[in-house]
């Protein structure tokens, strides 16, 4: 029998492992997790692509999954649901169910302010007035696409009315759509109207001529999620900051992200891709109020208590004026 103070060799092994696991050690903390989805397969979204493949999230302690939905009623059901955290849309997604009196959604930082769309067509539709009575494609009802189509059309004198829009999913899928003859005329962005160039067909309209002021990619929240995890927030808006620098000032590093997300391989599609959209991105962020009120003013004849909400009301600058006045825009872009 054992005596006092001594453990048999079979108990011992057990008690120092149990007194080892005891002891304090480093703490691990697990990174805030937020929940993110994009709508469109296009460069202006890529912010997103770029923190995670480049370690920004991680750098700020985040964990976000990046999720693809579609444009229209499936996103914005994700957000208004509080399915998505974090939201990169067009701002016509959401001004509609905030007009109707869902005030929660809030935009937070802006990327695109213009819309660089154009209205892509087979060889014989050769000019706007062509389009009368044809099916265009576009990702979906009141999404970007949709929306430029209407305001070039309005552009030329043709009243939507006088075409026939398809709805087709997305960048990729609207593409195909044409080239299998399922629509007659396509709306498109960079890089994939070049692709559709490459295939033969031609612009009828060429967008970026427009120069249509329009928050066609946002950053939304919600104001709820706003007071629950501000913070987290912040870190996300700042590692976004970050992506906005490279895809501004690092072509190499961008490309290498927009090809595997894109799945584009040719340099010089993505080269002339990249020097159409990057003048319509903003480098630090900034929303653009006007191009919010394009968004309420497109509304208004169906929802007329549009015409009494100022864009102001719709957005929550915290972030970016925090990163202002830090210096933290300053420190990343290199200025004093």
């Amino acid at each position: 029998m054992a005596k006092c103070g001594f453990y048999p060799r079979s108990w011992a092994a057990p008690l120092l492992l149990g007194s080892i696991l005891l002891l304090p050690g480093p703490q691990v903390f697990a990174a805030d997790k937020l929940n993110l989805i994009y709508t469109a397969r296009v460069m202006s979204q890529a912010y997103p692509w770029i923190a995670q493949e480049l370690g920004l999230f991680k750098k700020y302690d985040l964990d976000v999954p990046v999720v693809f939905v579609t444009p229209g009623a499936p996103s914005v059901a994700a957000i208004l649901s509080g399915d998505s955290e974090m939201a990169v849309i067009g701002a016509a997604s959401i001004t509609r169910p905030w007009v109707q009196g869902n005030k929660d959604p809030v935009f937070v930082g802006g990327i695109k302010s213009l819309l660089t769309h154009s209205i892509i067509a087979k060889p014989n539709i050769k000019r706007p007035e062509d389009l009368k009575g044809k099916r265009i494609g576009v990702s979906r009802i009141g999404s970007n696409p949709h929306y430029f189509a209407v305001q070039a059309l309005r552009h030329f004198g043709i009243d939507s009315r006088e075409v026939s829009y398809i709805q087709a999913g997305g960048a990729p899928e609207t593409l195909a759509a044409l080239v299998a003859q399922g629509i007659d005329a396509a709306v498109l962005t960079v890089p994939t109207d070049a692709q559709a160039l490459k295939l033969g067909y031609h612009y009828v309209v060429y967008g970026p001529d427009l120069k249509i002021a329009y928050a066609a990619t946002t950053f939304v929240t919600r104001h709820t999620l706003i007071a629950k995890r501000g913070p987290v927030i912040g870190r996300f808006m700042r590692a976004m900051a970050e992506a906005a620098k490279i895809m501004h000032t690092d072509k190499q590093q961008t490309f290498n992200v927009l090809q595997k997300y894109l799945r584009i391989d040719d340099r010089k599609l993505l080269e002339a891709s990249y020097n159409v959209e990057i003048k319509a991105l903003e480098p630090r962020l900034a929303l653009k109020l006007e191009g919010i009120q394009s968004t309420l003013d497109e509304i208004t004849p169906t929802e007329p208590r549009a015409k009494s909400v100022k864009p102001q009301e719709m957005v929550d600058m915290r972030y970016l004026d925090e990163m202002e006045k830090t210096g933290f825009f300053d420190q990343i872009w290199g200025k004093k």
